[in-house]
């Protein structure tokens, strides 16, 4: 288990150790190794437990959650005061679960049972939002990122330019060698199980054919500020921003793409109108492209996409996981690629790339706005990309 996914269930161990309080949940994308970590913990804490998921299709029978939630009560009590583990994988496809568990969790509590509880599913959008609706103070979540350059090289032997095409899919990597394989089990077993079973069971989307296309548009665009309204229009779709900014915050959960703000410093910040498309991990925009992946290397302006779209994506996970605060700036033609904020420090970063640009950039213009930022040049004869990639964002910072 690479070192950050150790740390993750180390976390979760010592929490599983503390004296019963709340709930764990395990939330983040499908495939980057929940159920993996969420097993290694389990063994760690060297507590009885029970382990079931609810991927049986037996699991949608009435009383099946309070079945199972009964062994592990027998767990608990057998063990006496140290007391046990339950822990149910794919609990978000279990019909009104957050509410089951509200209540069971509260009769535990009333009885005094130590039974820990921890809580995980490939759906982290429907996980969320019955930790949110139901759950409230009852659970810790622990957030589960994409893969990073350093976690990929160390598992998997990648180098640079297997990251930037490849990504950071640990159950993909086994099939890079056969680039066409690779492509196929990225868009069927990621994008169109997410998209699926994650995004359209997570709320109302009215229109599932323009949530798709936003997700493939904001692939192929990924590193490209656009205005809702102009992103309508390539889409041919007579929808309004609105419901255009609803979706791209769905994709957003499912830990496929986001749109990254521009920032403003102190003013009071509102969802930007010209959002910076963002994917999270470069499989996806790989996947999509229609070329085989080692041909994407060749192009200047495709290589410069990736380049830019691993760094961002880089930022945007560790946003995800709390670490900094992530926005990018453009006033007129002139732009910062991505801001980066800290505990009232700022770092505006500009990646040199190759890509072709559509504005000027705006180092300078930013830092005569904000002259406490600090300037970070990545690629050319700054920091490097691979150097930048393998370094926590929150160092950046100290």
């Amino acid at each position: 288990m690479p070192d950050i996914r150790r740390a993750e269930a180390g976390l979760l161990r010592d929490r599983l150790r503390e004296p019963r309080r709340h709930m764990q949940a395990v939330v983040g994308p499908r495939q980057v190794g929940k159920t993996t970590l969420v097993r290694w913990a389990l063994k760690a804490c060297r507590l009885p437990f029970h382990y079931v998921s609810a991927d049986d299709p037996g699991s949608l029978s009435e009383g099946w959650l309070r079945q199972q939630w009964e062994i592990g009560r027998v767990r608990a009590a057998e063990s006496g005061r140290k007391g046990a583990v339950l822990a149910i994988d794919e609990l978000q496809k279990l019909p009104r679960w957050s509410e089951q568990a509200k209540r069971l969790w509260d009769e535990d509590t009333a009885a005094r049972r130590s039974l820990r509880v921890v809580v995980l599913g490939s759906s982290p959008l429907l996980l969320q939002r019955g930790m949110t609706e139901s759950l409230a103070g009852r659970f810790e979540a622990i957030r589960v990122p994409h893969w990073s350059f350093g976690e990929m090289r160390k598992a998997f032997k990648f180098d640079l330019e297997h990251y930037l095409v490849f990504g950071g899919y640990p159950g993909a990597a086994p099939l890079v060698h056969d680039q066409a394989r690779w492509a196929a089990h990225v868009r069927e077993s990621l994008i169109e199980t997410t998209l699926n079973l994650d995004v359209l069971q997570m709320a109302r989307v009215d229109k599932p054919a323009l949530l798709r296309r936003l997700f493939e548009f904001a692939c192929s665009h990924s590193g490209r500020q656009l205005s809702y309204h102009k992103m309508l229009g390539q889409l041919h779709d007579a929808g309004n921003t609105t419901t255009l900014a609803h979706y791209l915050r769905l994709l957003e959960s499912a830990g496929m793409v986001r749109g990254i703000e521009k920032y403003a410093g102190e003013l009071v910040r509102q969802r930007a109108s010209s959002p910076k498309l963002q994917v999270l991990n470069n499989a996806l925009m790989t996947a999509l492209s229609g070329n085989l992946p080692r041909h994407l290397l060749e192009s200047p302006e495709q290589r410069g996409q990736l380049v830019e779209s691993a760094v961002g994506a880089h930022l945007a996970n560790a946003a995800a996981m709390g670490q900094c605060r992530l926005f990018h700036w453009r006033e007129g033609d002139r732009e910062v690629d991505f801001v980066i904020e800290r505990a009232g420090s700022v770092i505006a970063i500009e990646v040199k790339s190759g890509r072709r640009r559509d504005g000027l950039p705006g180092m300078a213009a930013f830092l005569r706005q904000w002259p406490r930022a600090r300037p970070l040049l990545v690629g050319a004869d700054g920091v490097g990309i691979e150097e930048f990639l393998l370094k926590p964002v929150q160092a950046w910072f100290e």
